[in-house]
């Protein structure tokens, strides 16, 4: 660094930036123990424990328990009393890390993070030969990670607000209604339309065979199989059947081939019908999206997004971030003369297009 001059002040305040951020990586596995051994909802459940009383509680090992609540009450995930030795979690700390059904839920993202630092080789790799991986080649924890992540979302805001943001397609799903959801994944936000609509019936489409049964057994236990049909197809070649609605949730900017894929619901949607895109929150330039969201979603990106779709034909590579813009313009080559946002949440874009 000879020749550079250094502000002090910069270096220190950059420094502490990144203890921060380390602290937060190296919290990330102990996110994943305290979700996968229910550590947090039982700290939720109770007034103040200590690491003897948490021990019991769950079952697990004092020691380990008192090293891991020492590091949380570091972090700030939960509370320490000095005077009595015990620790106990807030009510804003409880929903975001114990409340899986609340709408602030956060306690699956140590499994997304588990997941990339399993997978952290091959993107190394896919660096080196700009190849991409396949999402049957993520570790398994991605899965079911993605589906608790979105579950969160979809079901405080996909019936509630998402779907009468869209012209017309409440009464259609009332009546009965033929959907799609393409790139389903586990059925959360199939079944969840299904269980609000029982006149109509829906259609889940995913290349990824594990996780269409994954979403059948997800149908059958919410008593819905009979009018939830899953299949193993791509989003190029799922059956026509006319559909008044067909969805994509967090999903087209993976595909390798987006245009095509919508292109091919041009041909399958009714003359009246709706295309619904779920997708990341984004602005159209880079610069504005040099936030603390923007960074989750082009790490997301970088590690997840990018590699799912280069490992297909086209390979468009639109990446998490590709903005309201993009996404227009694909919608109207599709042959989409109709294109507006109907919604949007700090993590999502709400996107309408119609023929």
């Amino acid at each position: 660094m000879s020749g550079q001059d250094i502000n002090p002040d910069k270096m220190r305040t950059f420094i502490g930036k990144m203890l921060d951020d380390v602290g937060a990586a190296m919290g990330a596995s102990l996110m994943l123990i305290g979700d996968k051994l229910g550590l947090y909802k039982a700290l939720a459940q109770g007034g103040p424990v200590s690491p003897a009383e948490l021990a019991a509680k769950t079952g697990t090992a004092e020691r380990y328990i008192r090293e891991w609540l020492a590091a949380q009450a570091a972090s700030g995930y939960v509370d320490y009393d000095p005077a009595t030795q015990k620790f106990s979690m807030g009510p804003e700390q409880a929903a975001v890390l114990a409340d899986e059904d609340g709408p602030v839920f956060m306690g699956a993202v140590g499994q997304l993070v588990a997941a990339n630092v399993r997978d952290e080789p091959k993107v190394t790799e896919a660096f080196k030969t700009g190849k991409g991986i396949g999402w049957d080649q993520r570790d398994g924890c991605l899965f079911c990670g993605t589906a608790r992540f979105f579950r969160t979302s979809y079901s405080h805001h996909l019936v509630q607000k998402w779907l009468p943001a869209l012209e017309g397609v409440v009464a259609k799903l009332d009546n009965g209604a033929k959907v799609a959801d393409v790139g389903c994944g586990h059925g959360i936000s199939t079944v969840l339309m299904a269980k609000a609509y029982p006149k109509s019936t829906f259609y889940g489409y995913d290349y990824h065979g594990p996780s269409i049964e994954a979403a059948r057994g997800k149908a059958a236990e919410a008593g819905v199989g009979g009018r939830v049909h899953f299949d193993v197809a791509s989003a190029k070649n799922f059956p026509a059947r006319g559909y008044d609605l067909v969805c994509f949730f967090d999903c087209l900017h993976d595909m390798g081939d987006p245009l095509g894929a919508l292109r091919h619901v041009r041909e399958t949607i009714a003359p009246d019908g709706t295309v619904l895109l779920v997708e990341p929150f984004a602005n159209d330039k880079l610069e504005d999206n040099l936030n603390p969201v923007g960074r989750i979603f082009y790490a997301a990106s970088t590690m997840v997004c990018t590699p799912a779709s280069l490992a297909q034909e086209v390979g468009a590579a639109l990446g998490a971030q590709a903005g309201e813009a993009r996404l227009r313009k694909i919608a109207n080559d599709a042959g989409f003369t109709r294109f507006r946002r109907a919604a949007q949440t700090a993590f999502n874009l709400i996107l309408e297009a119609r023929p």
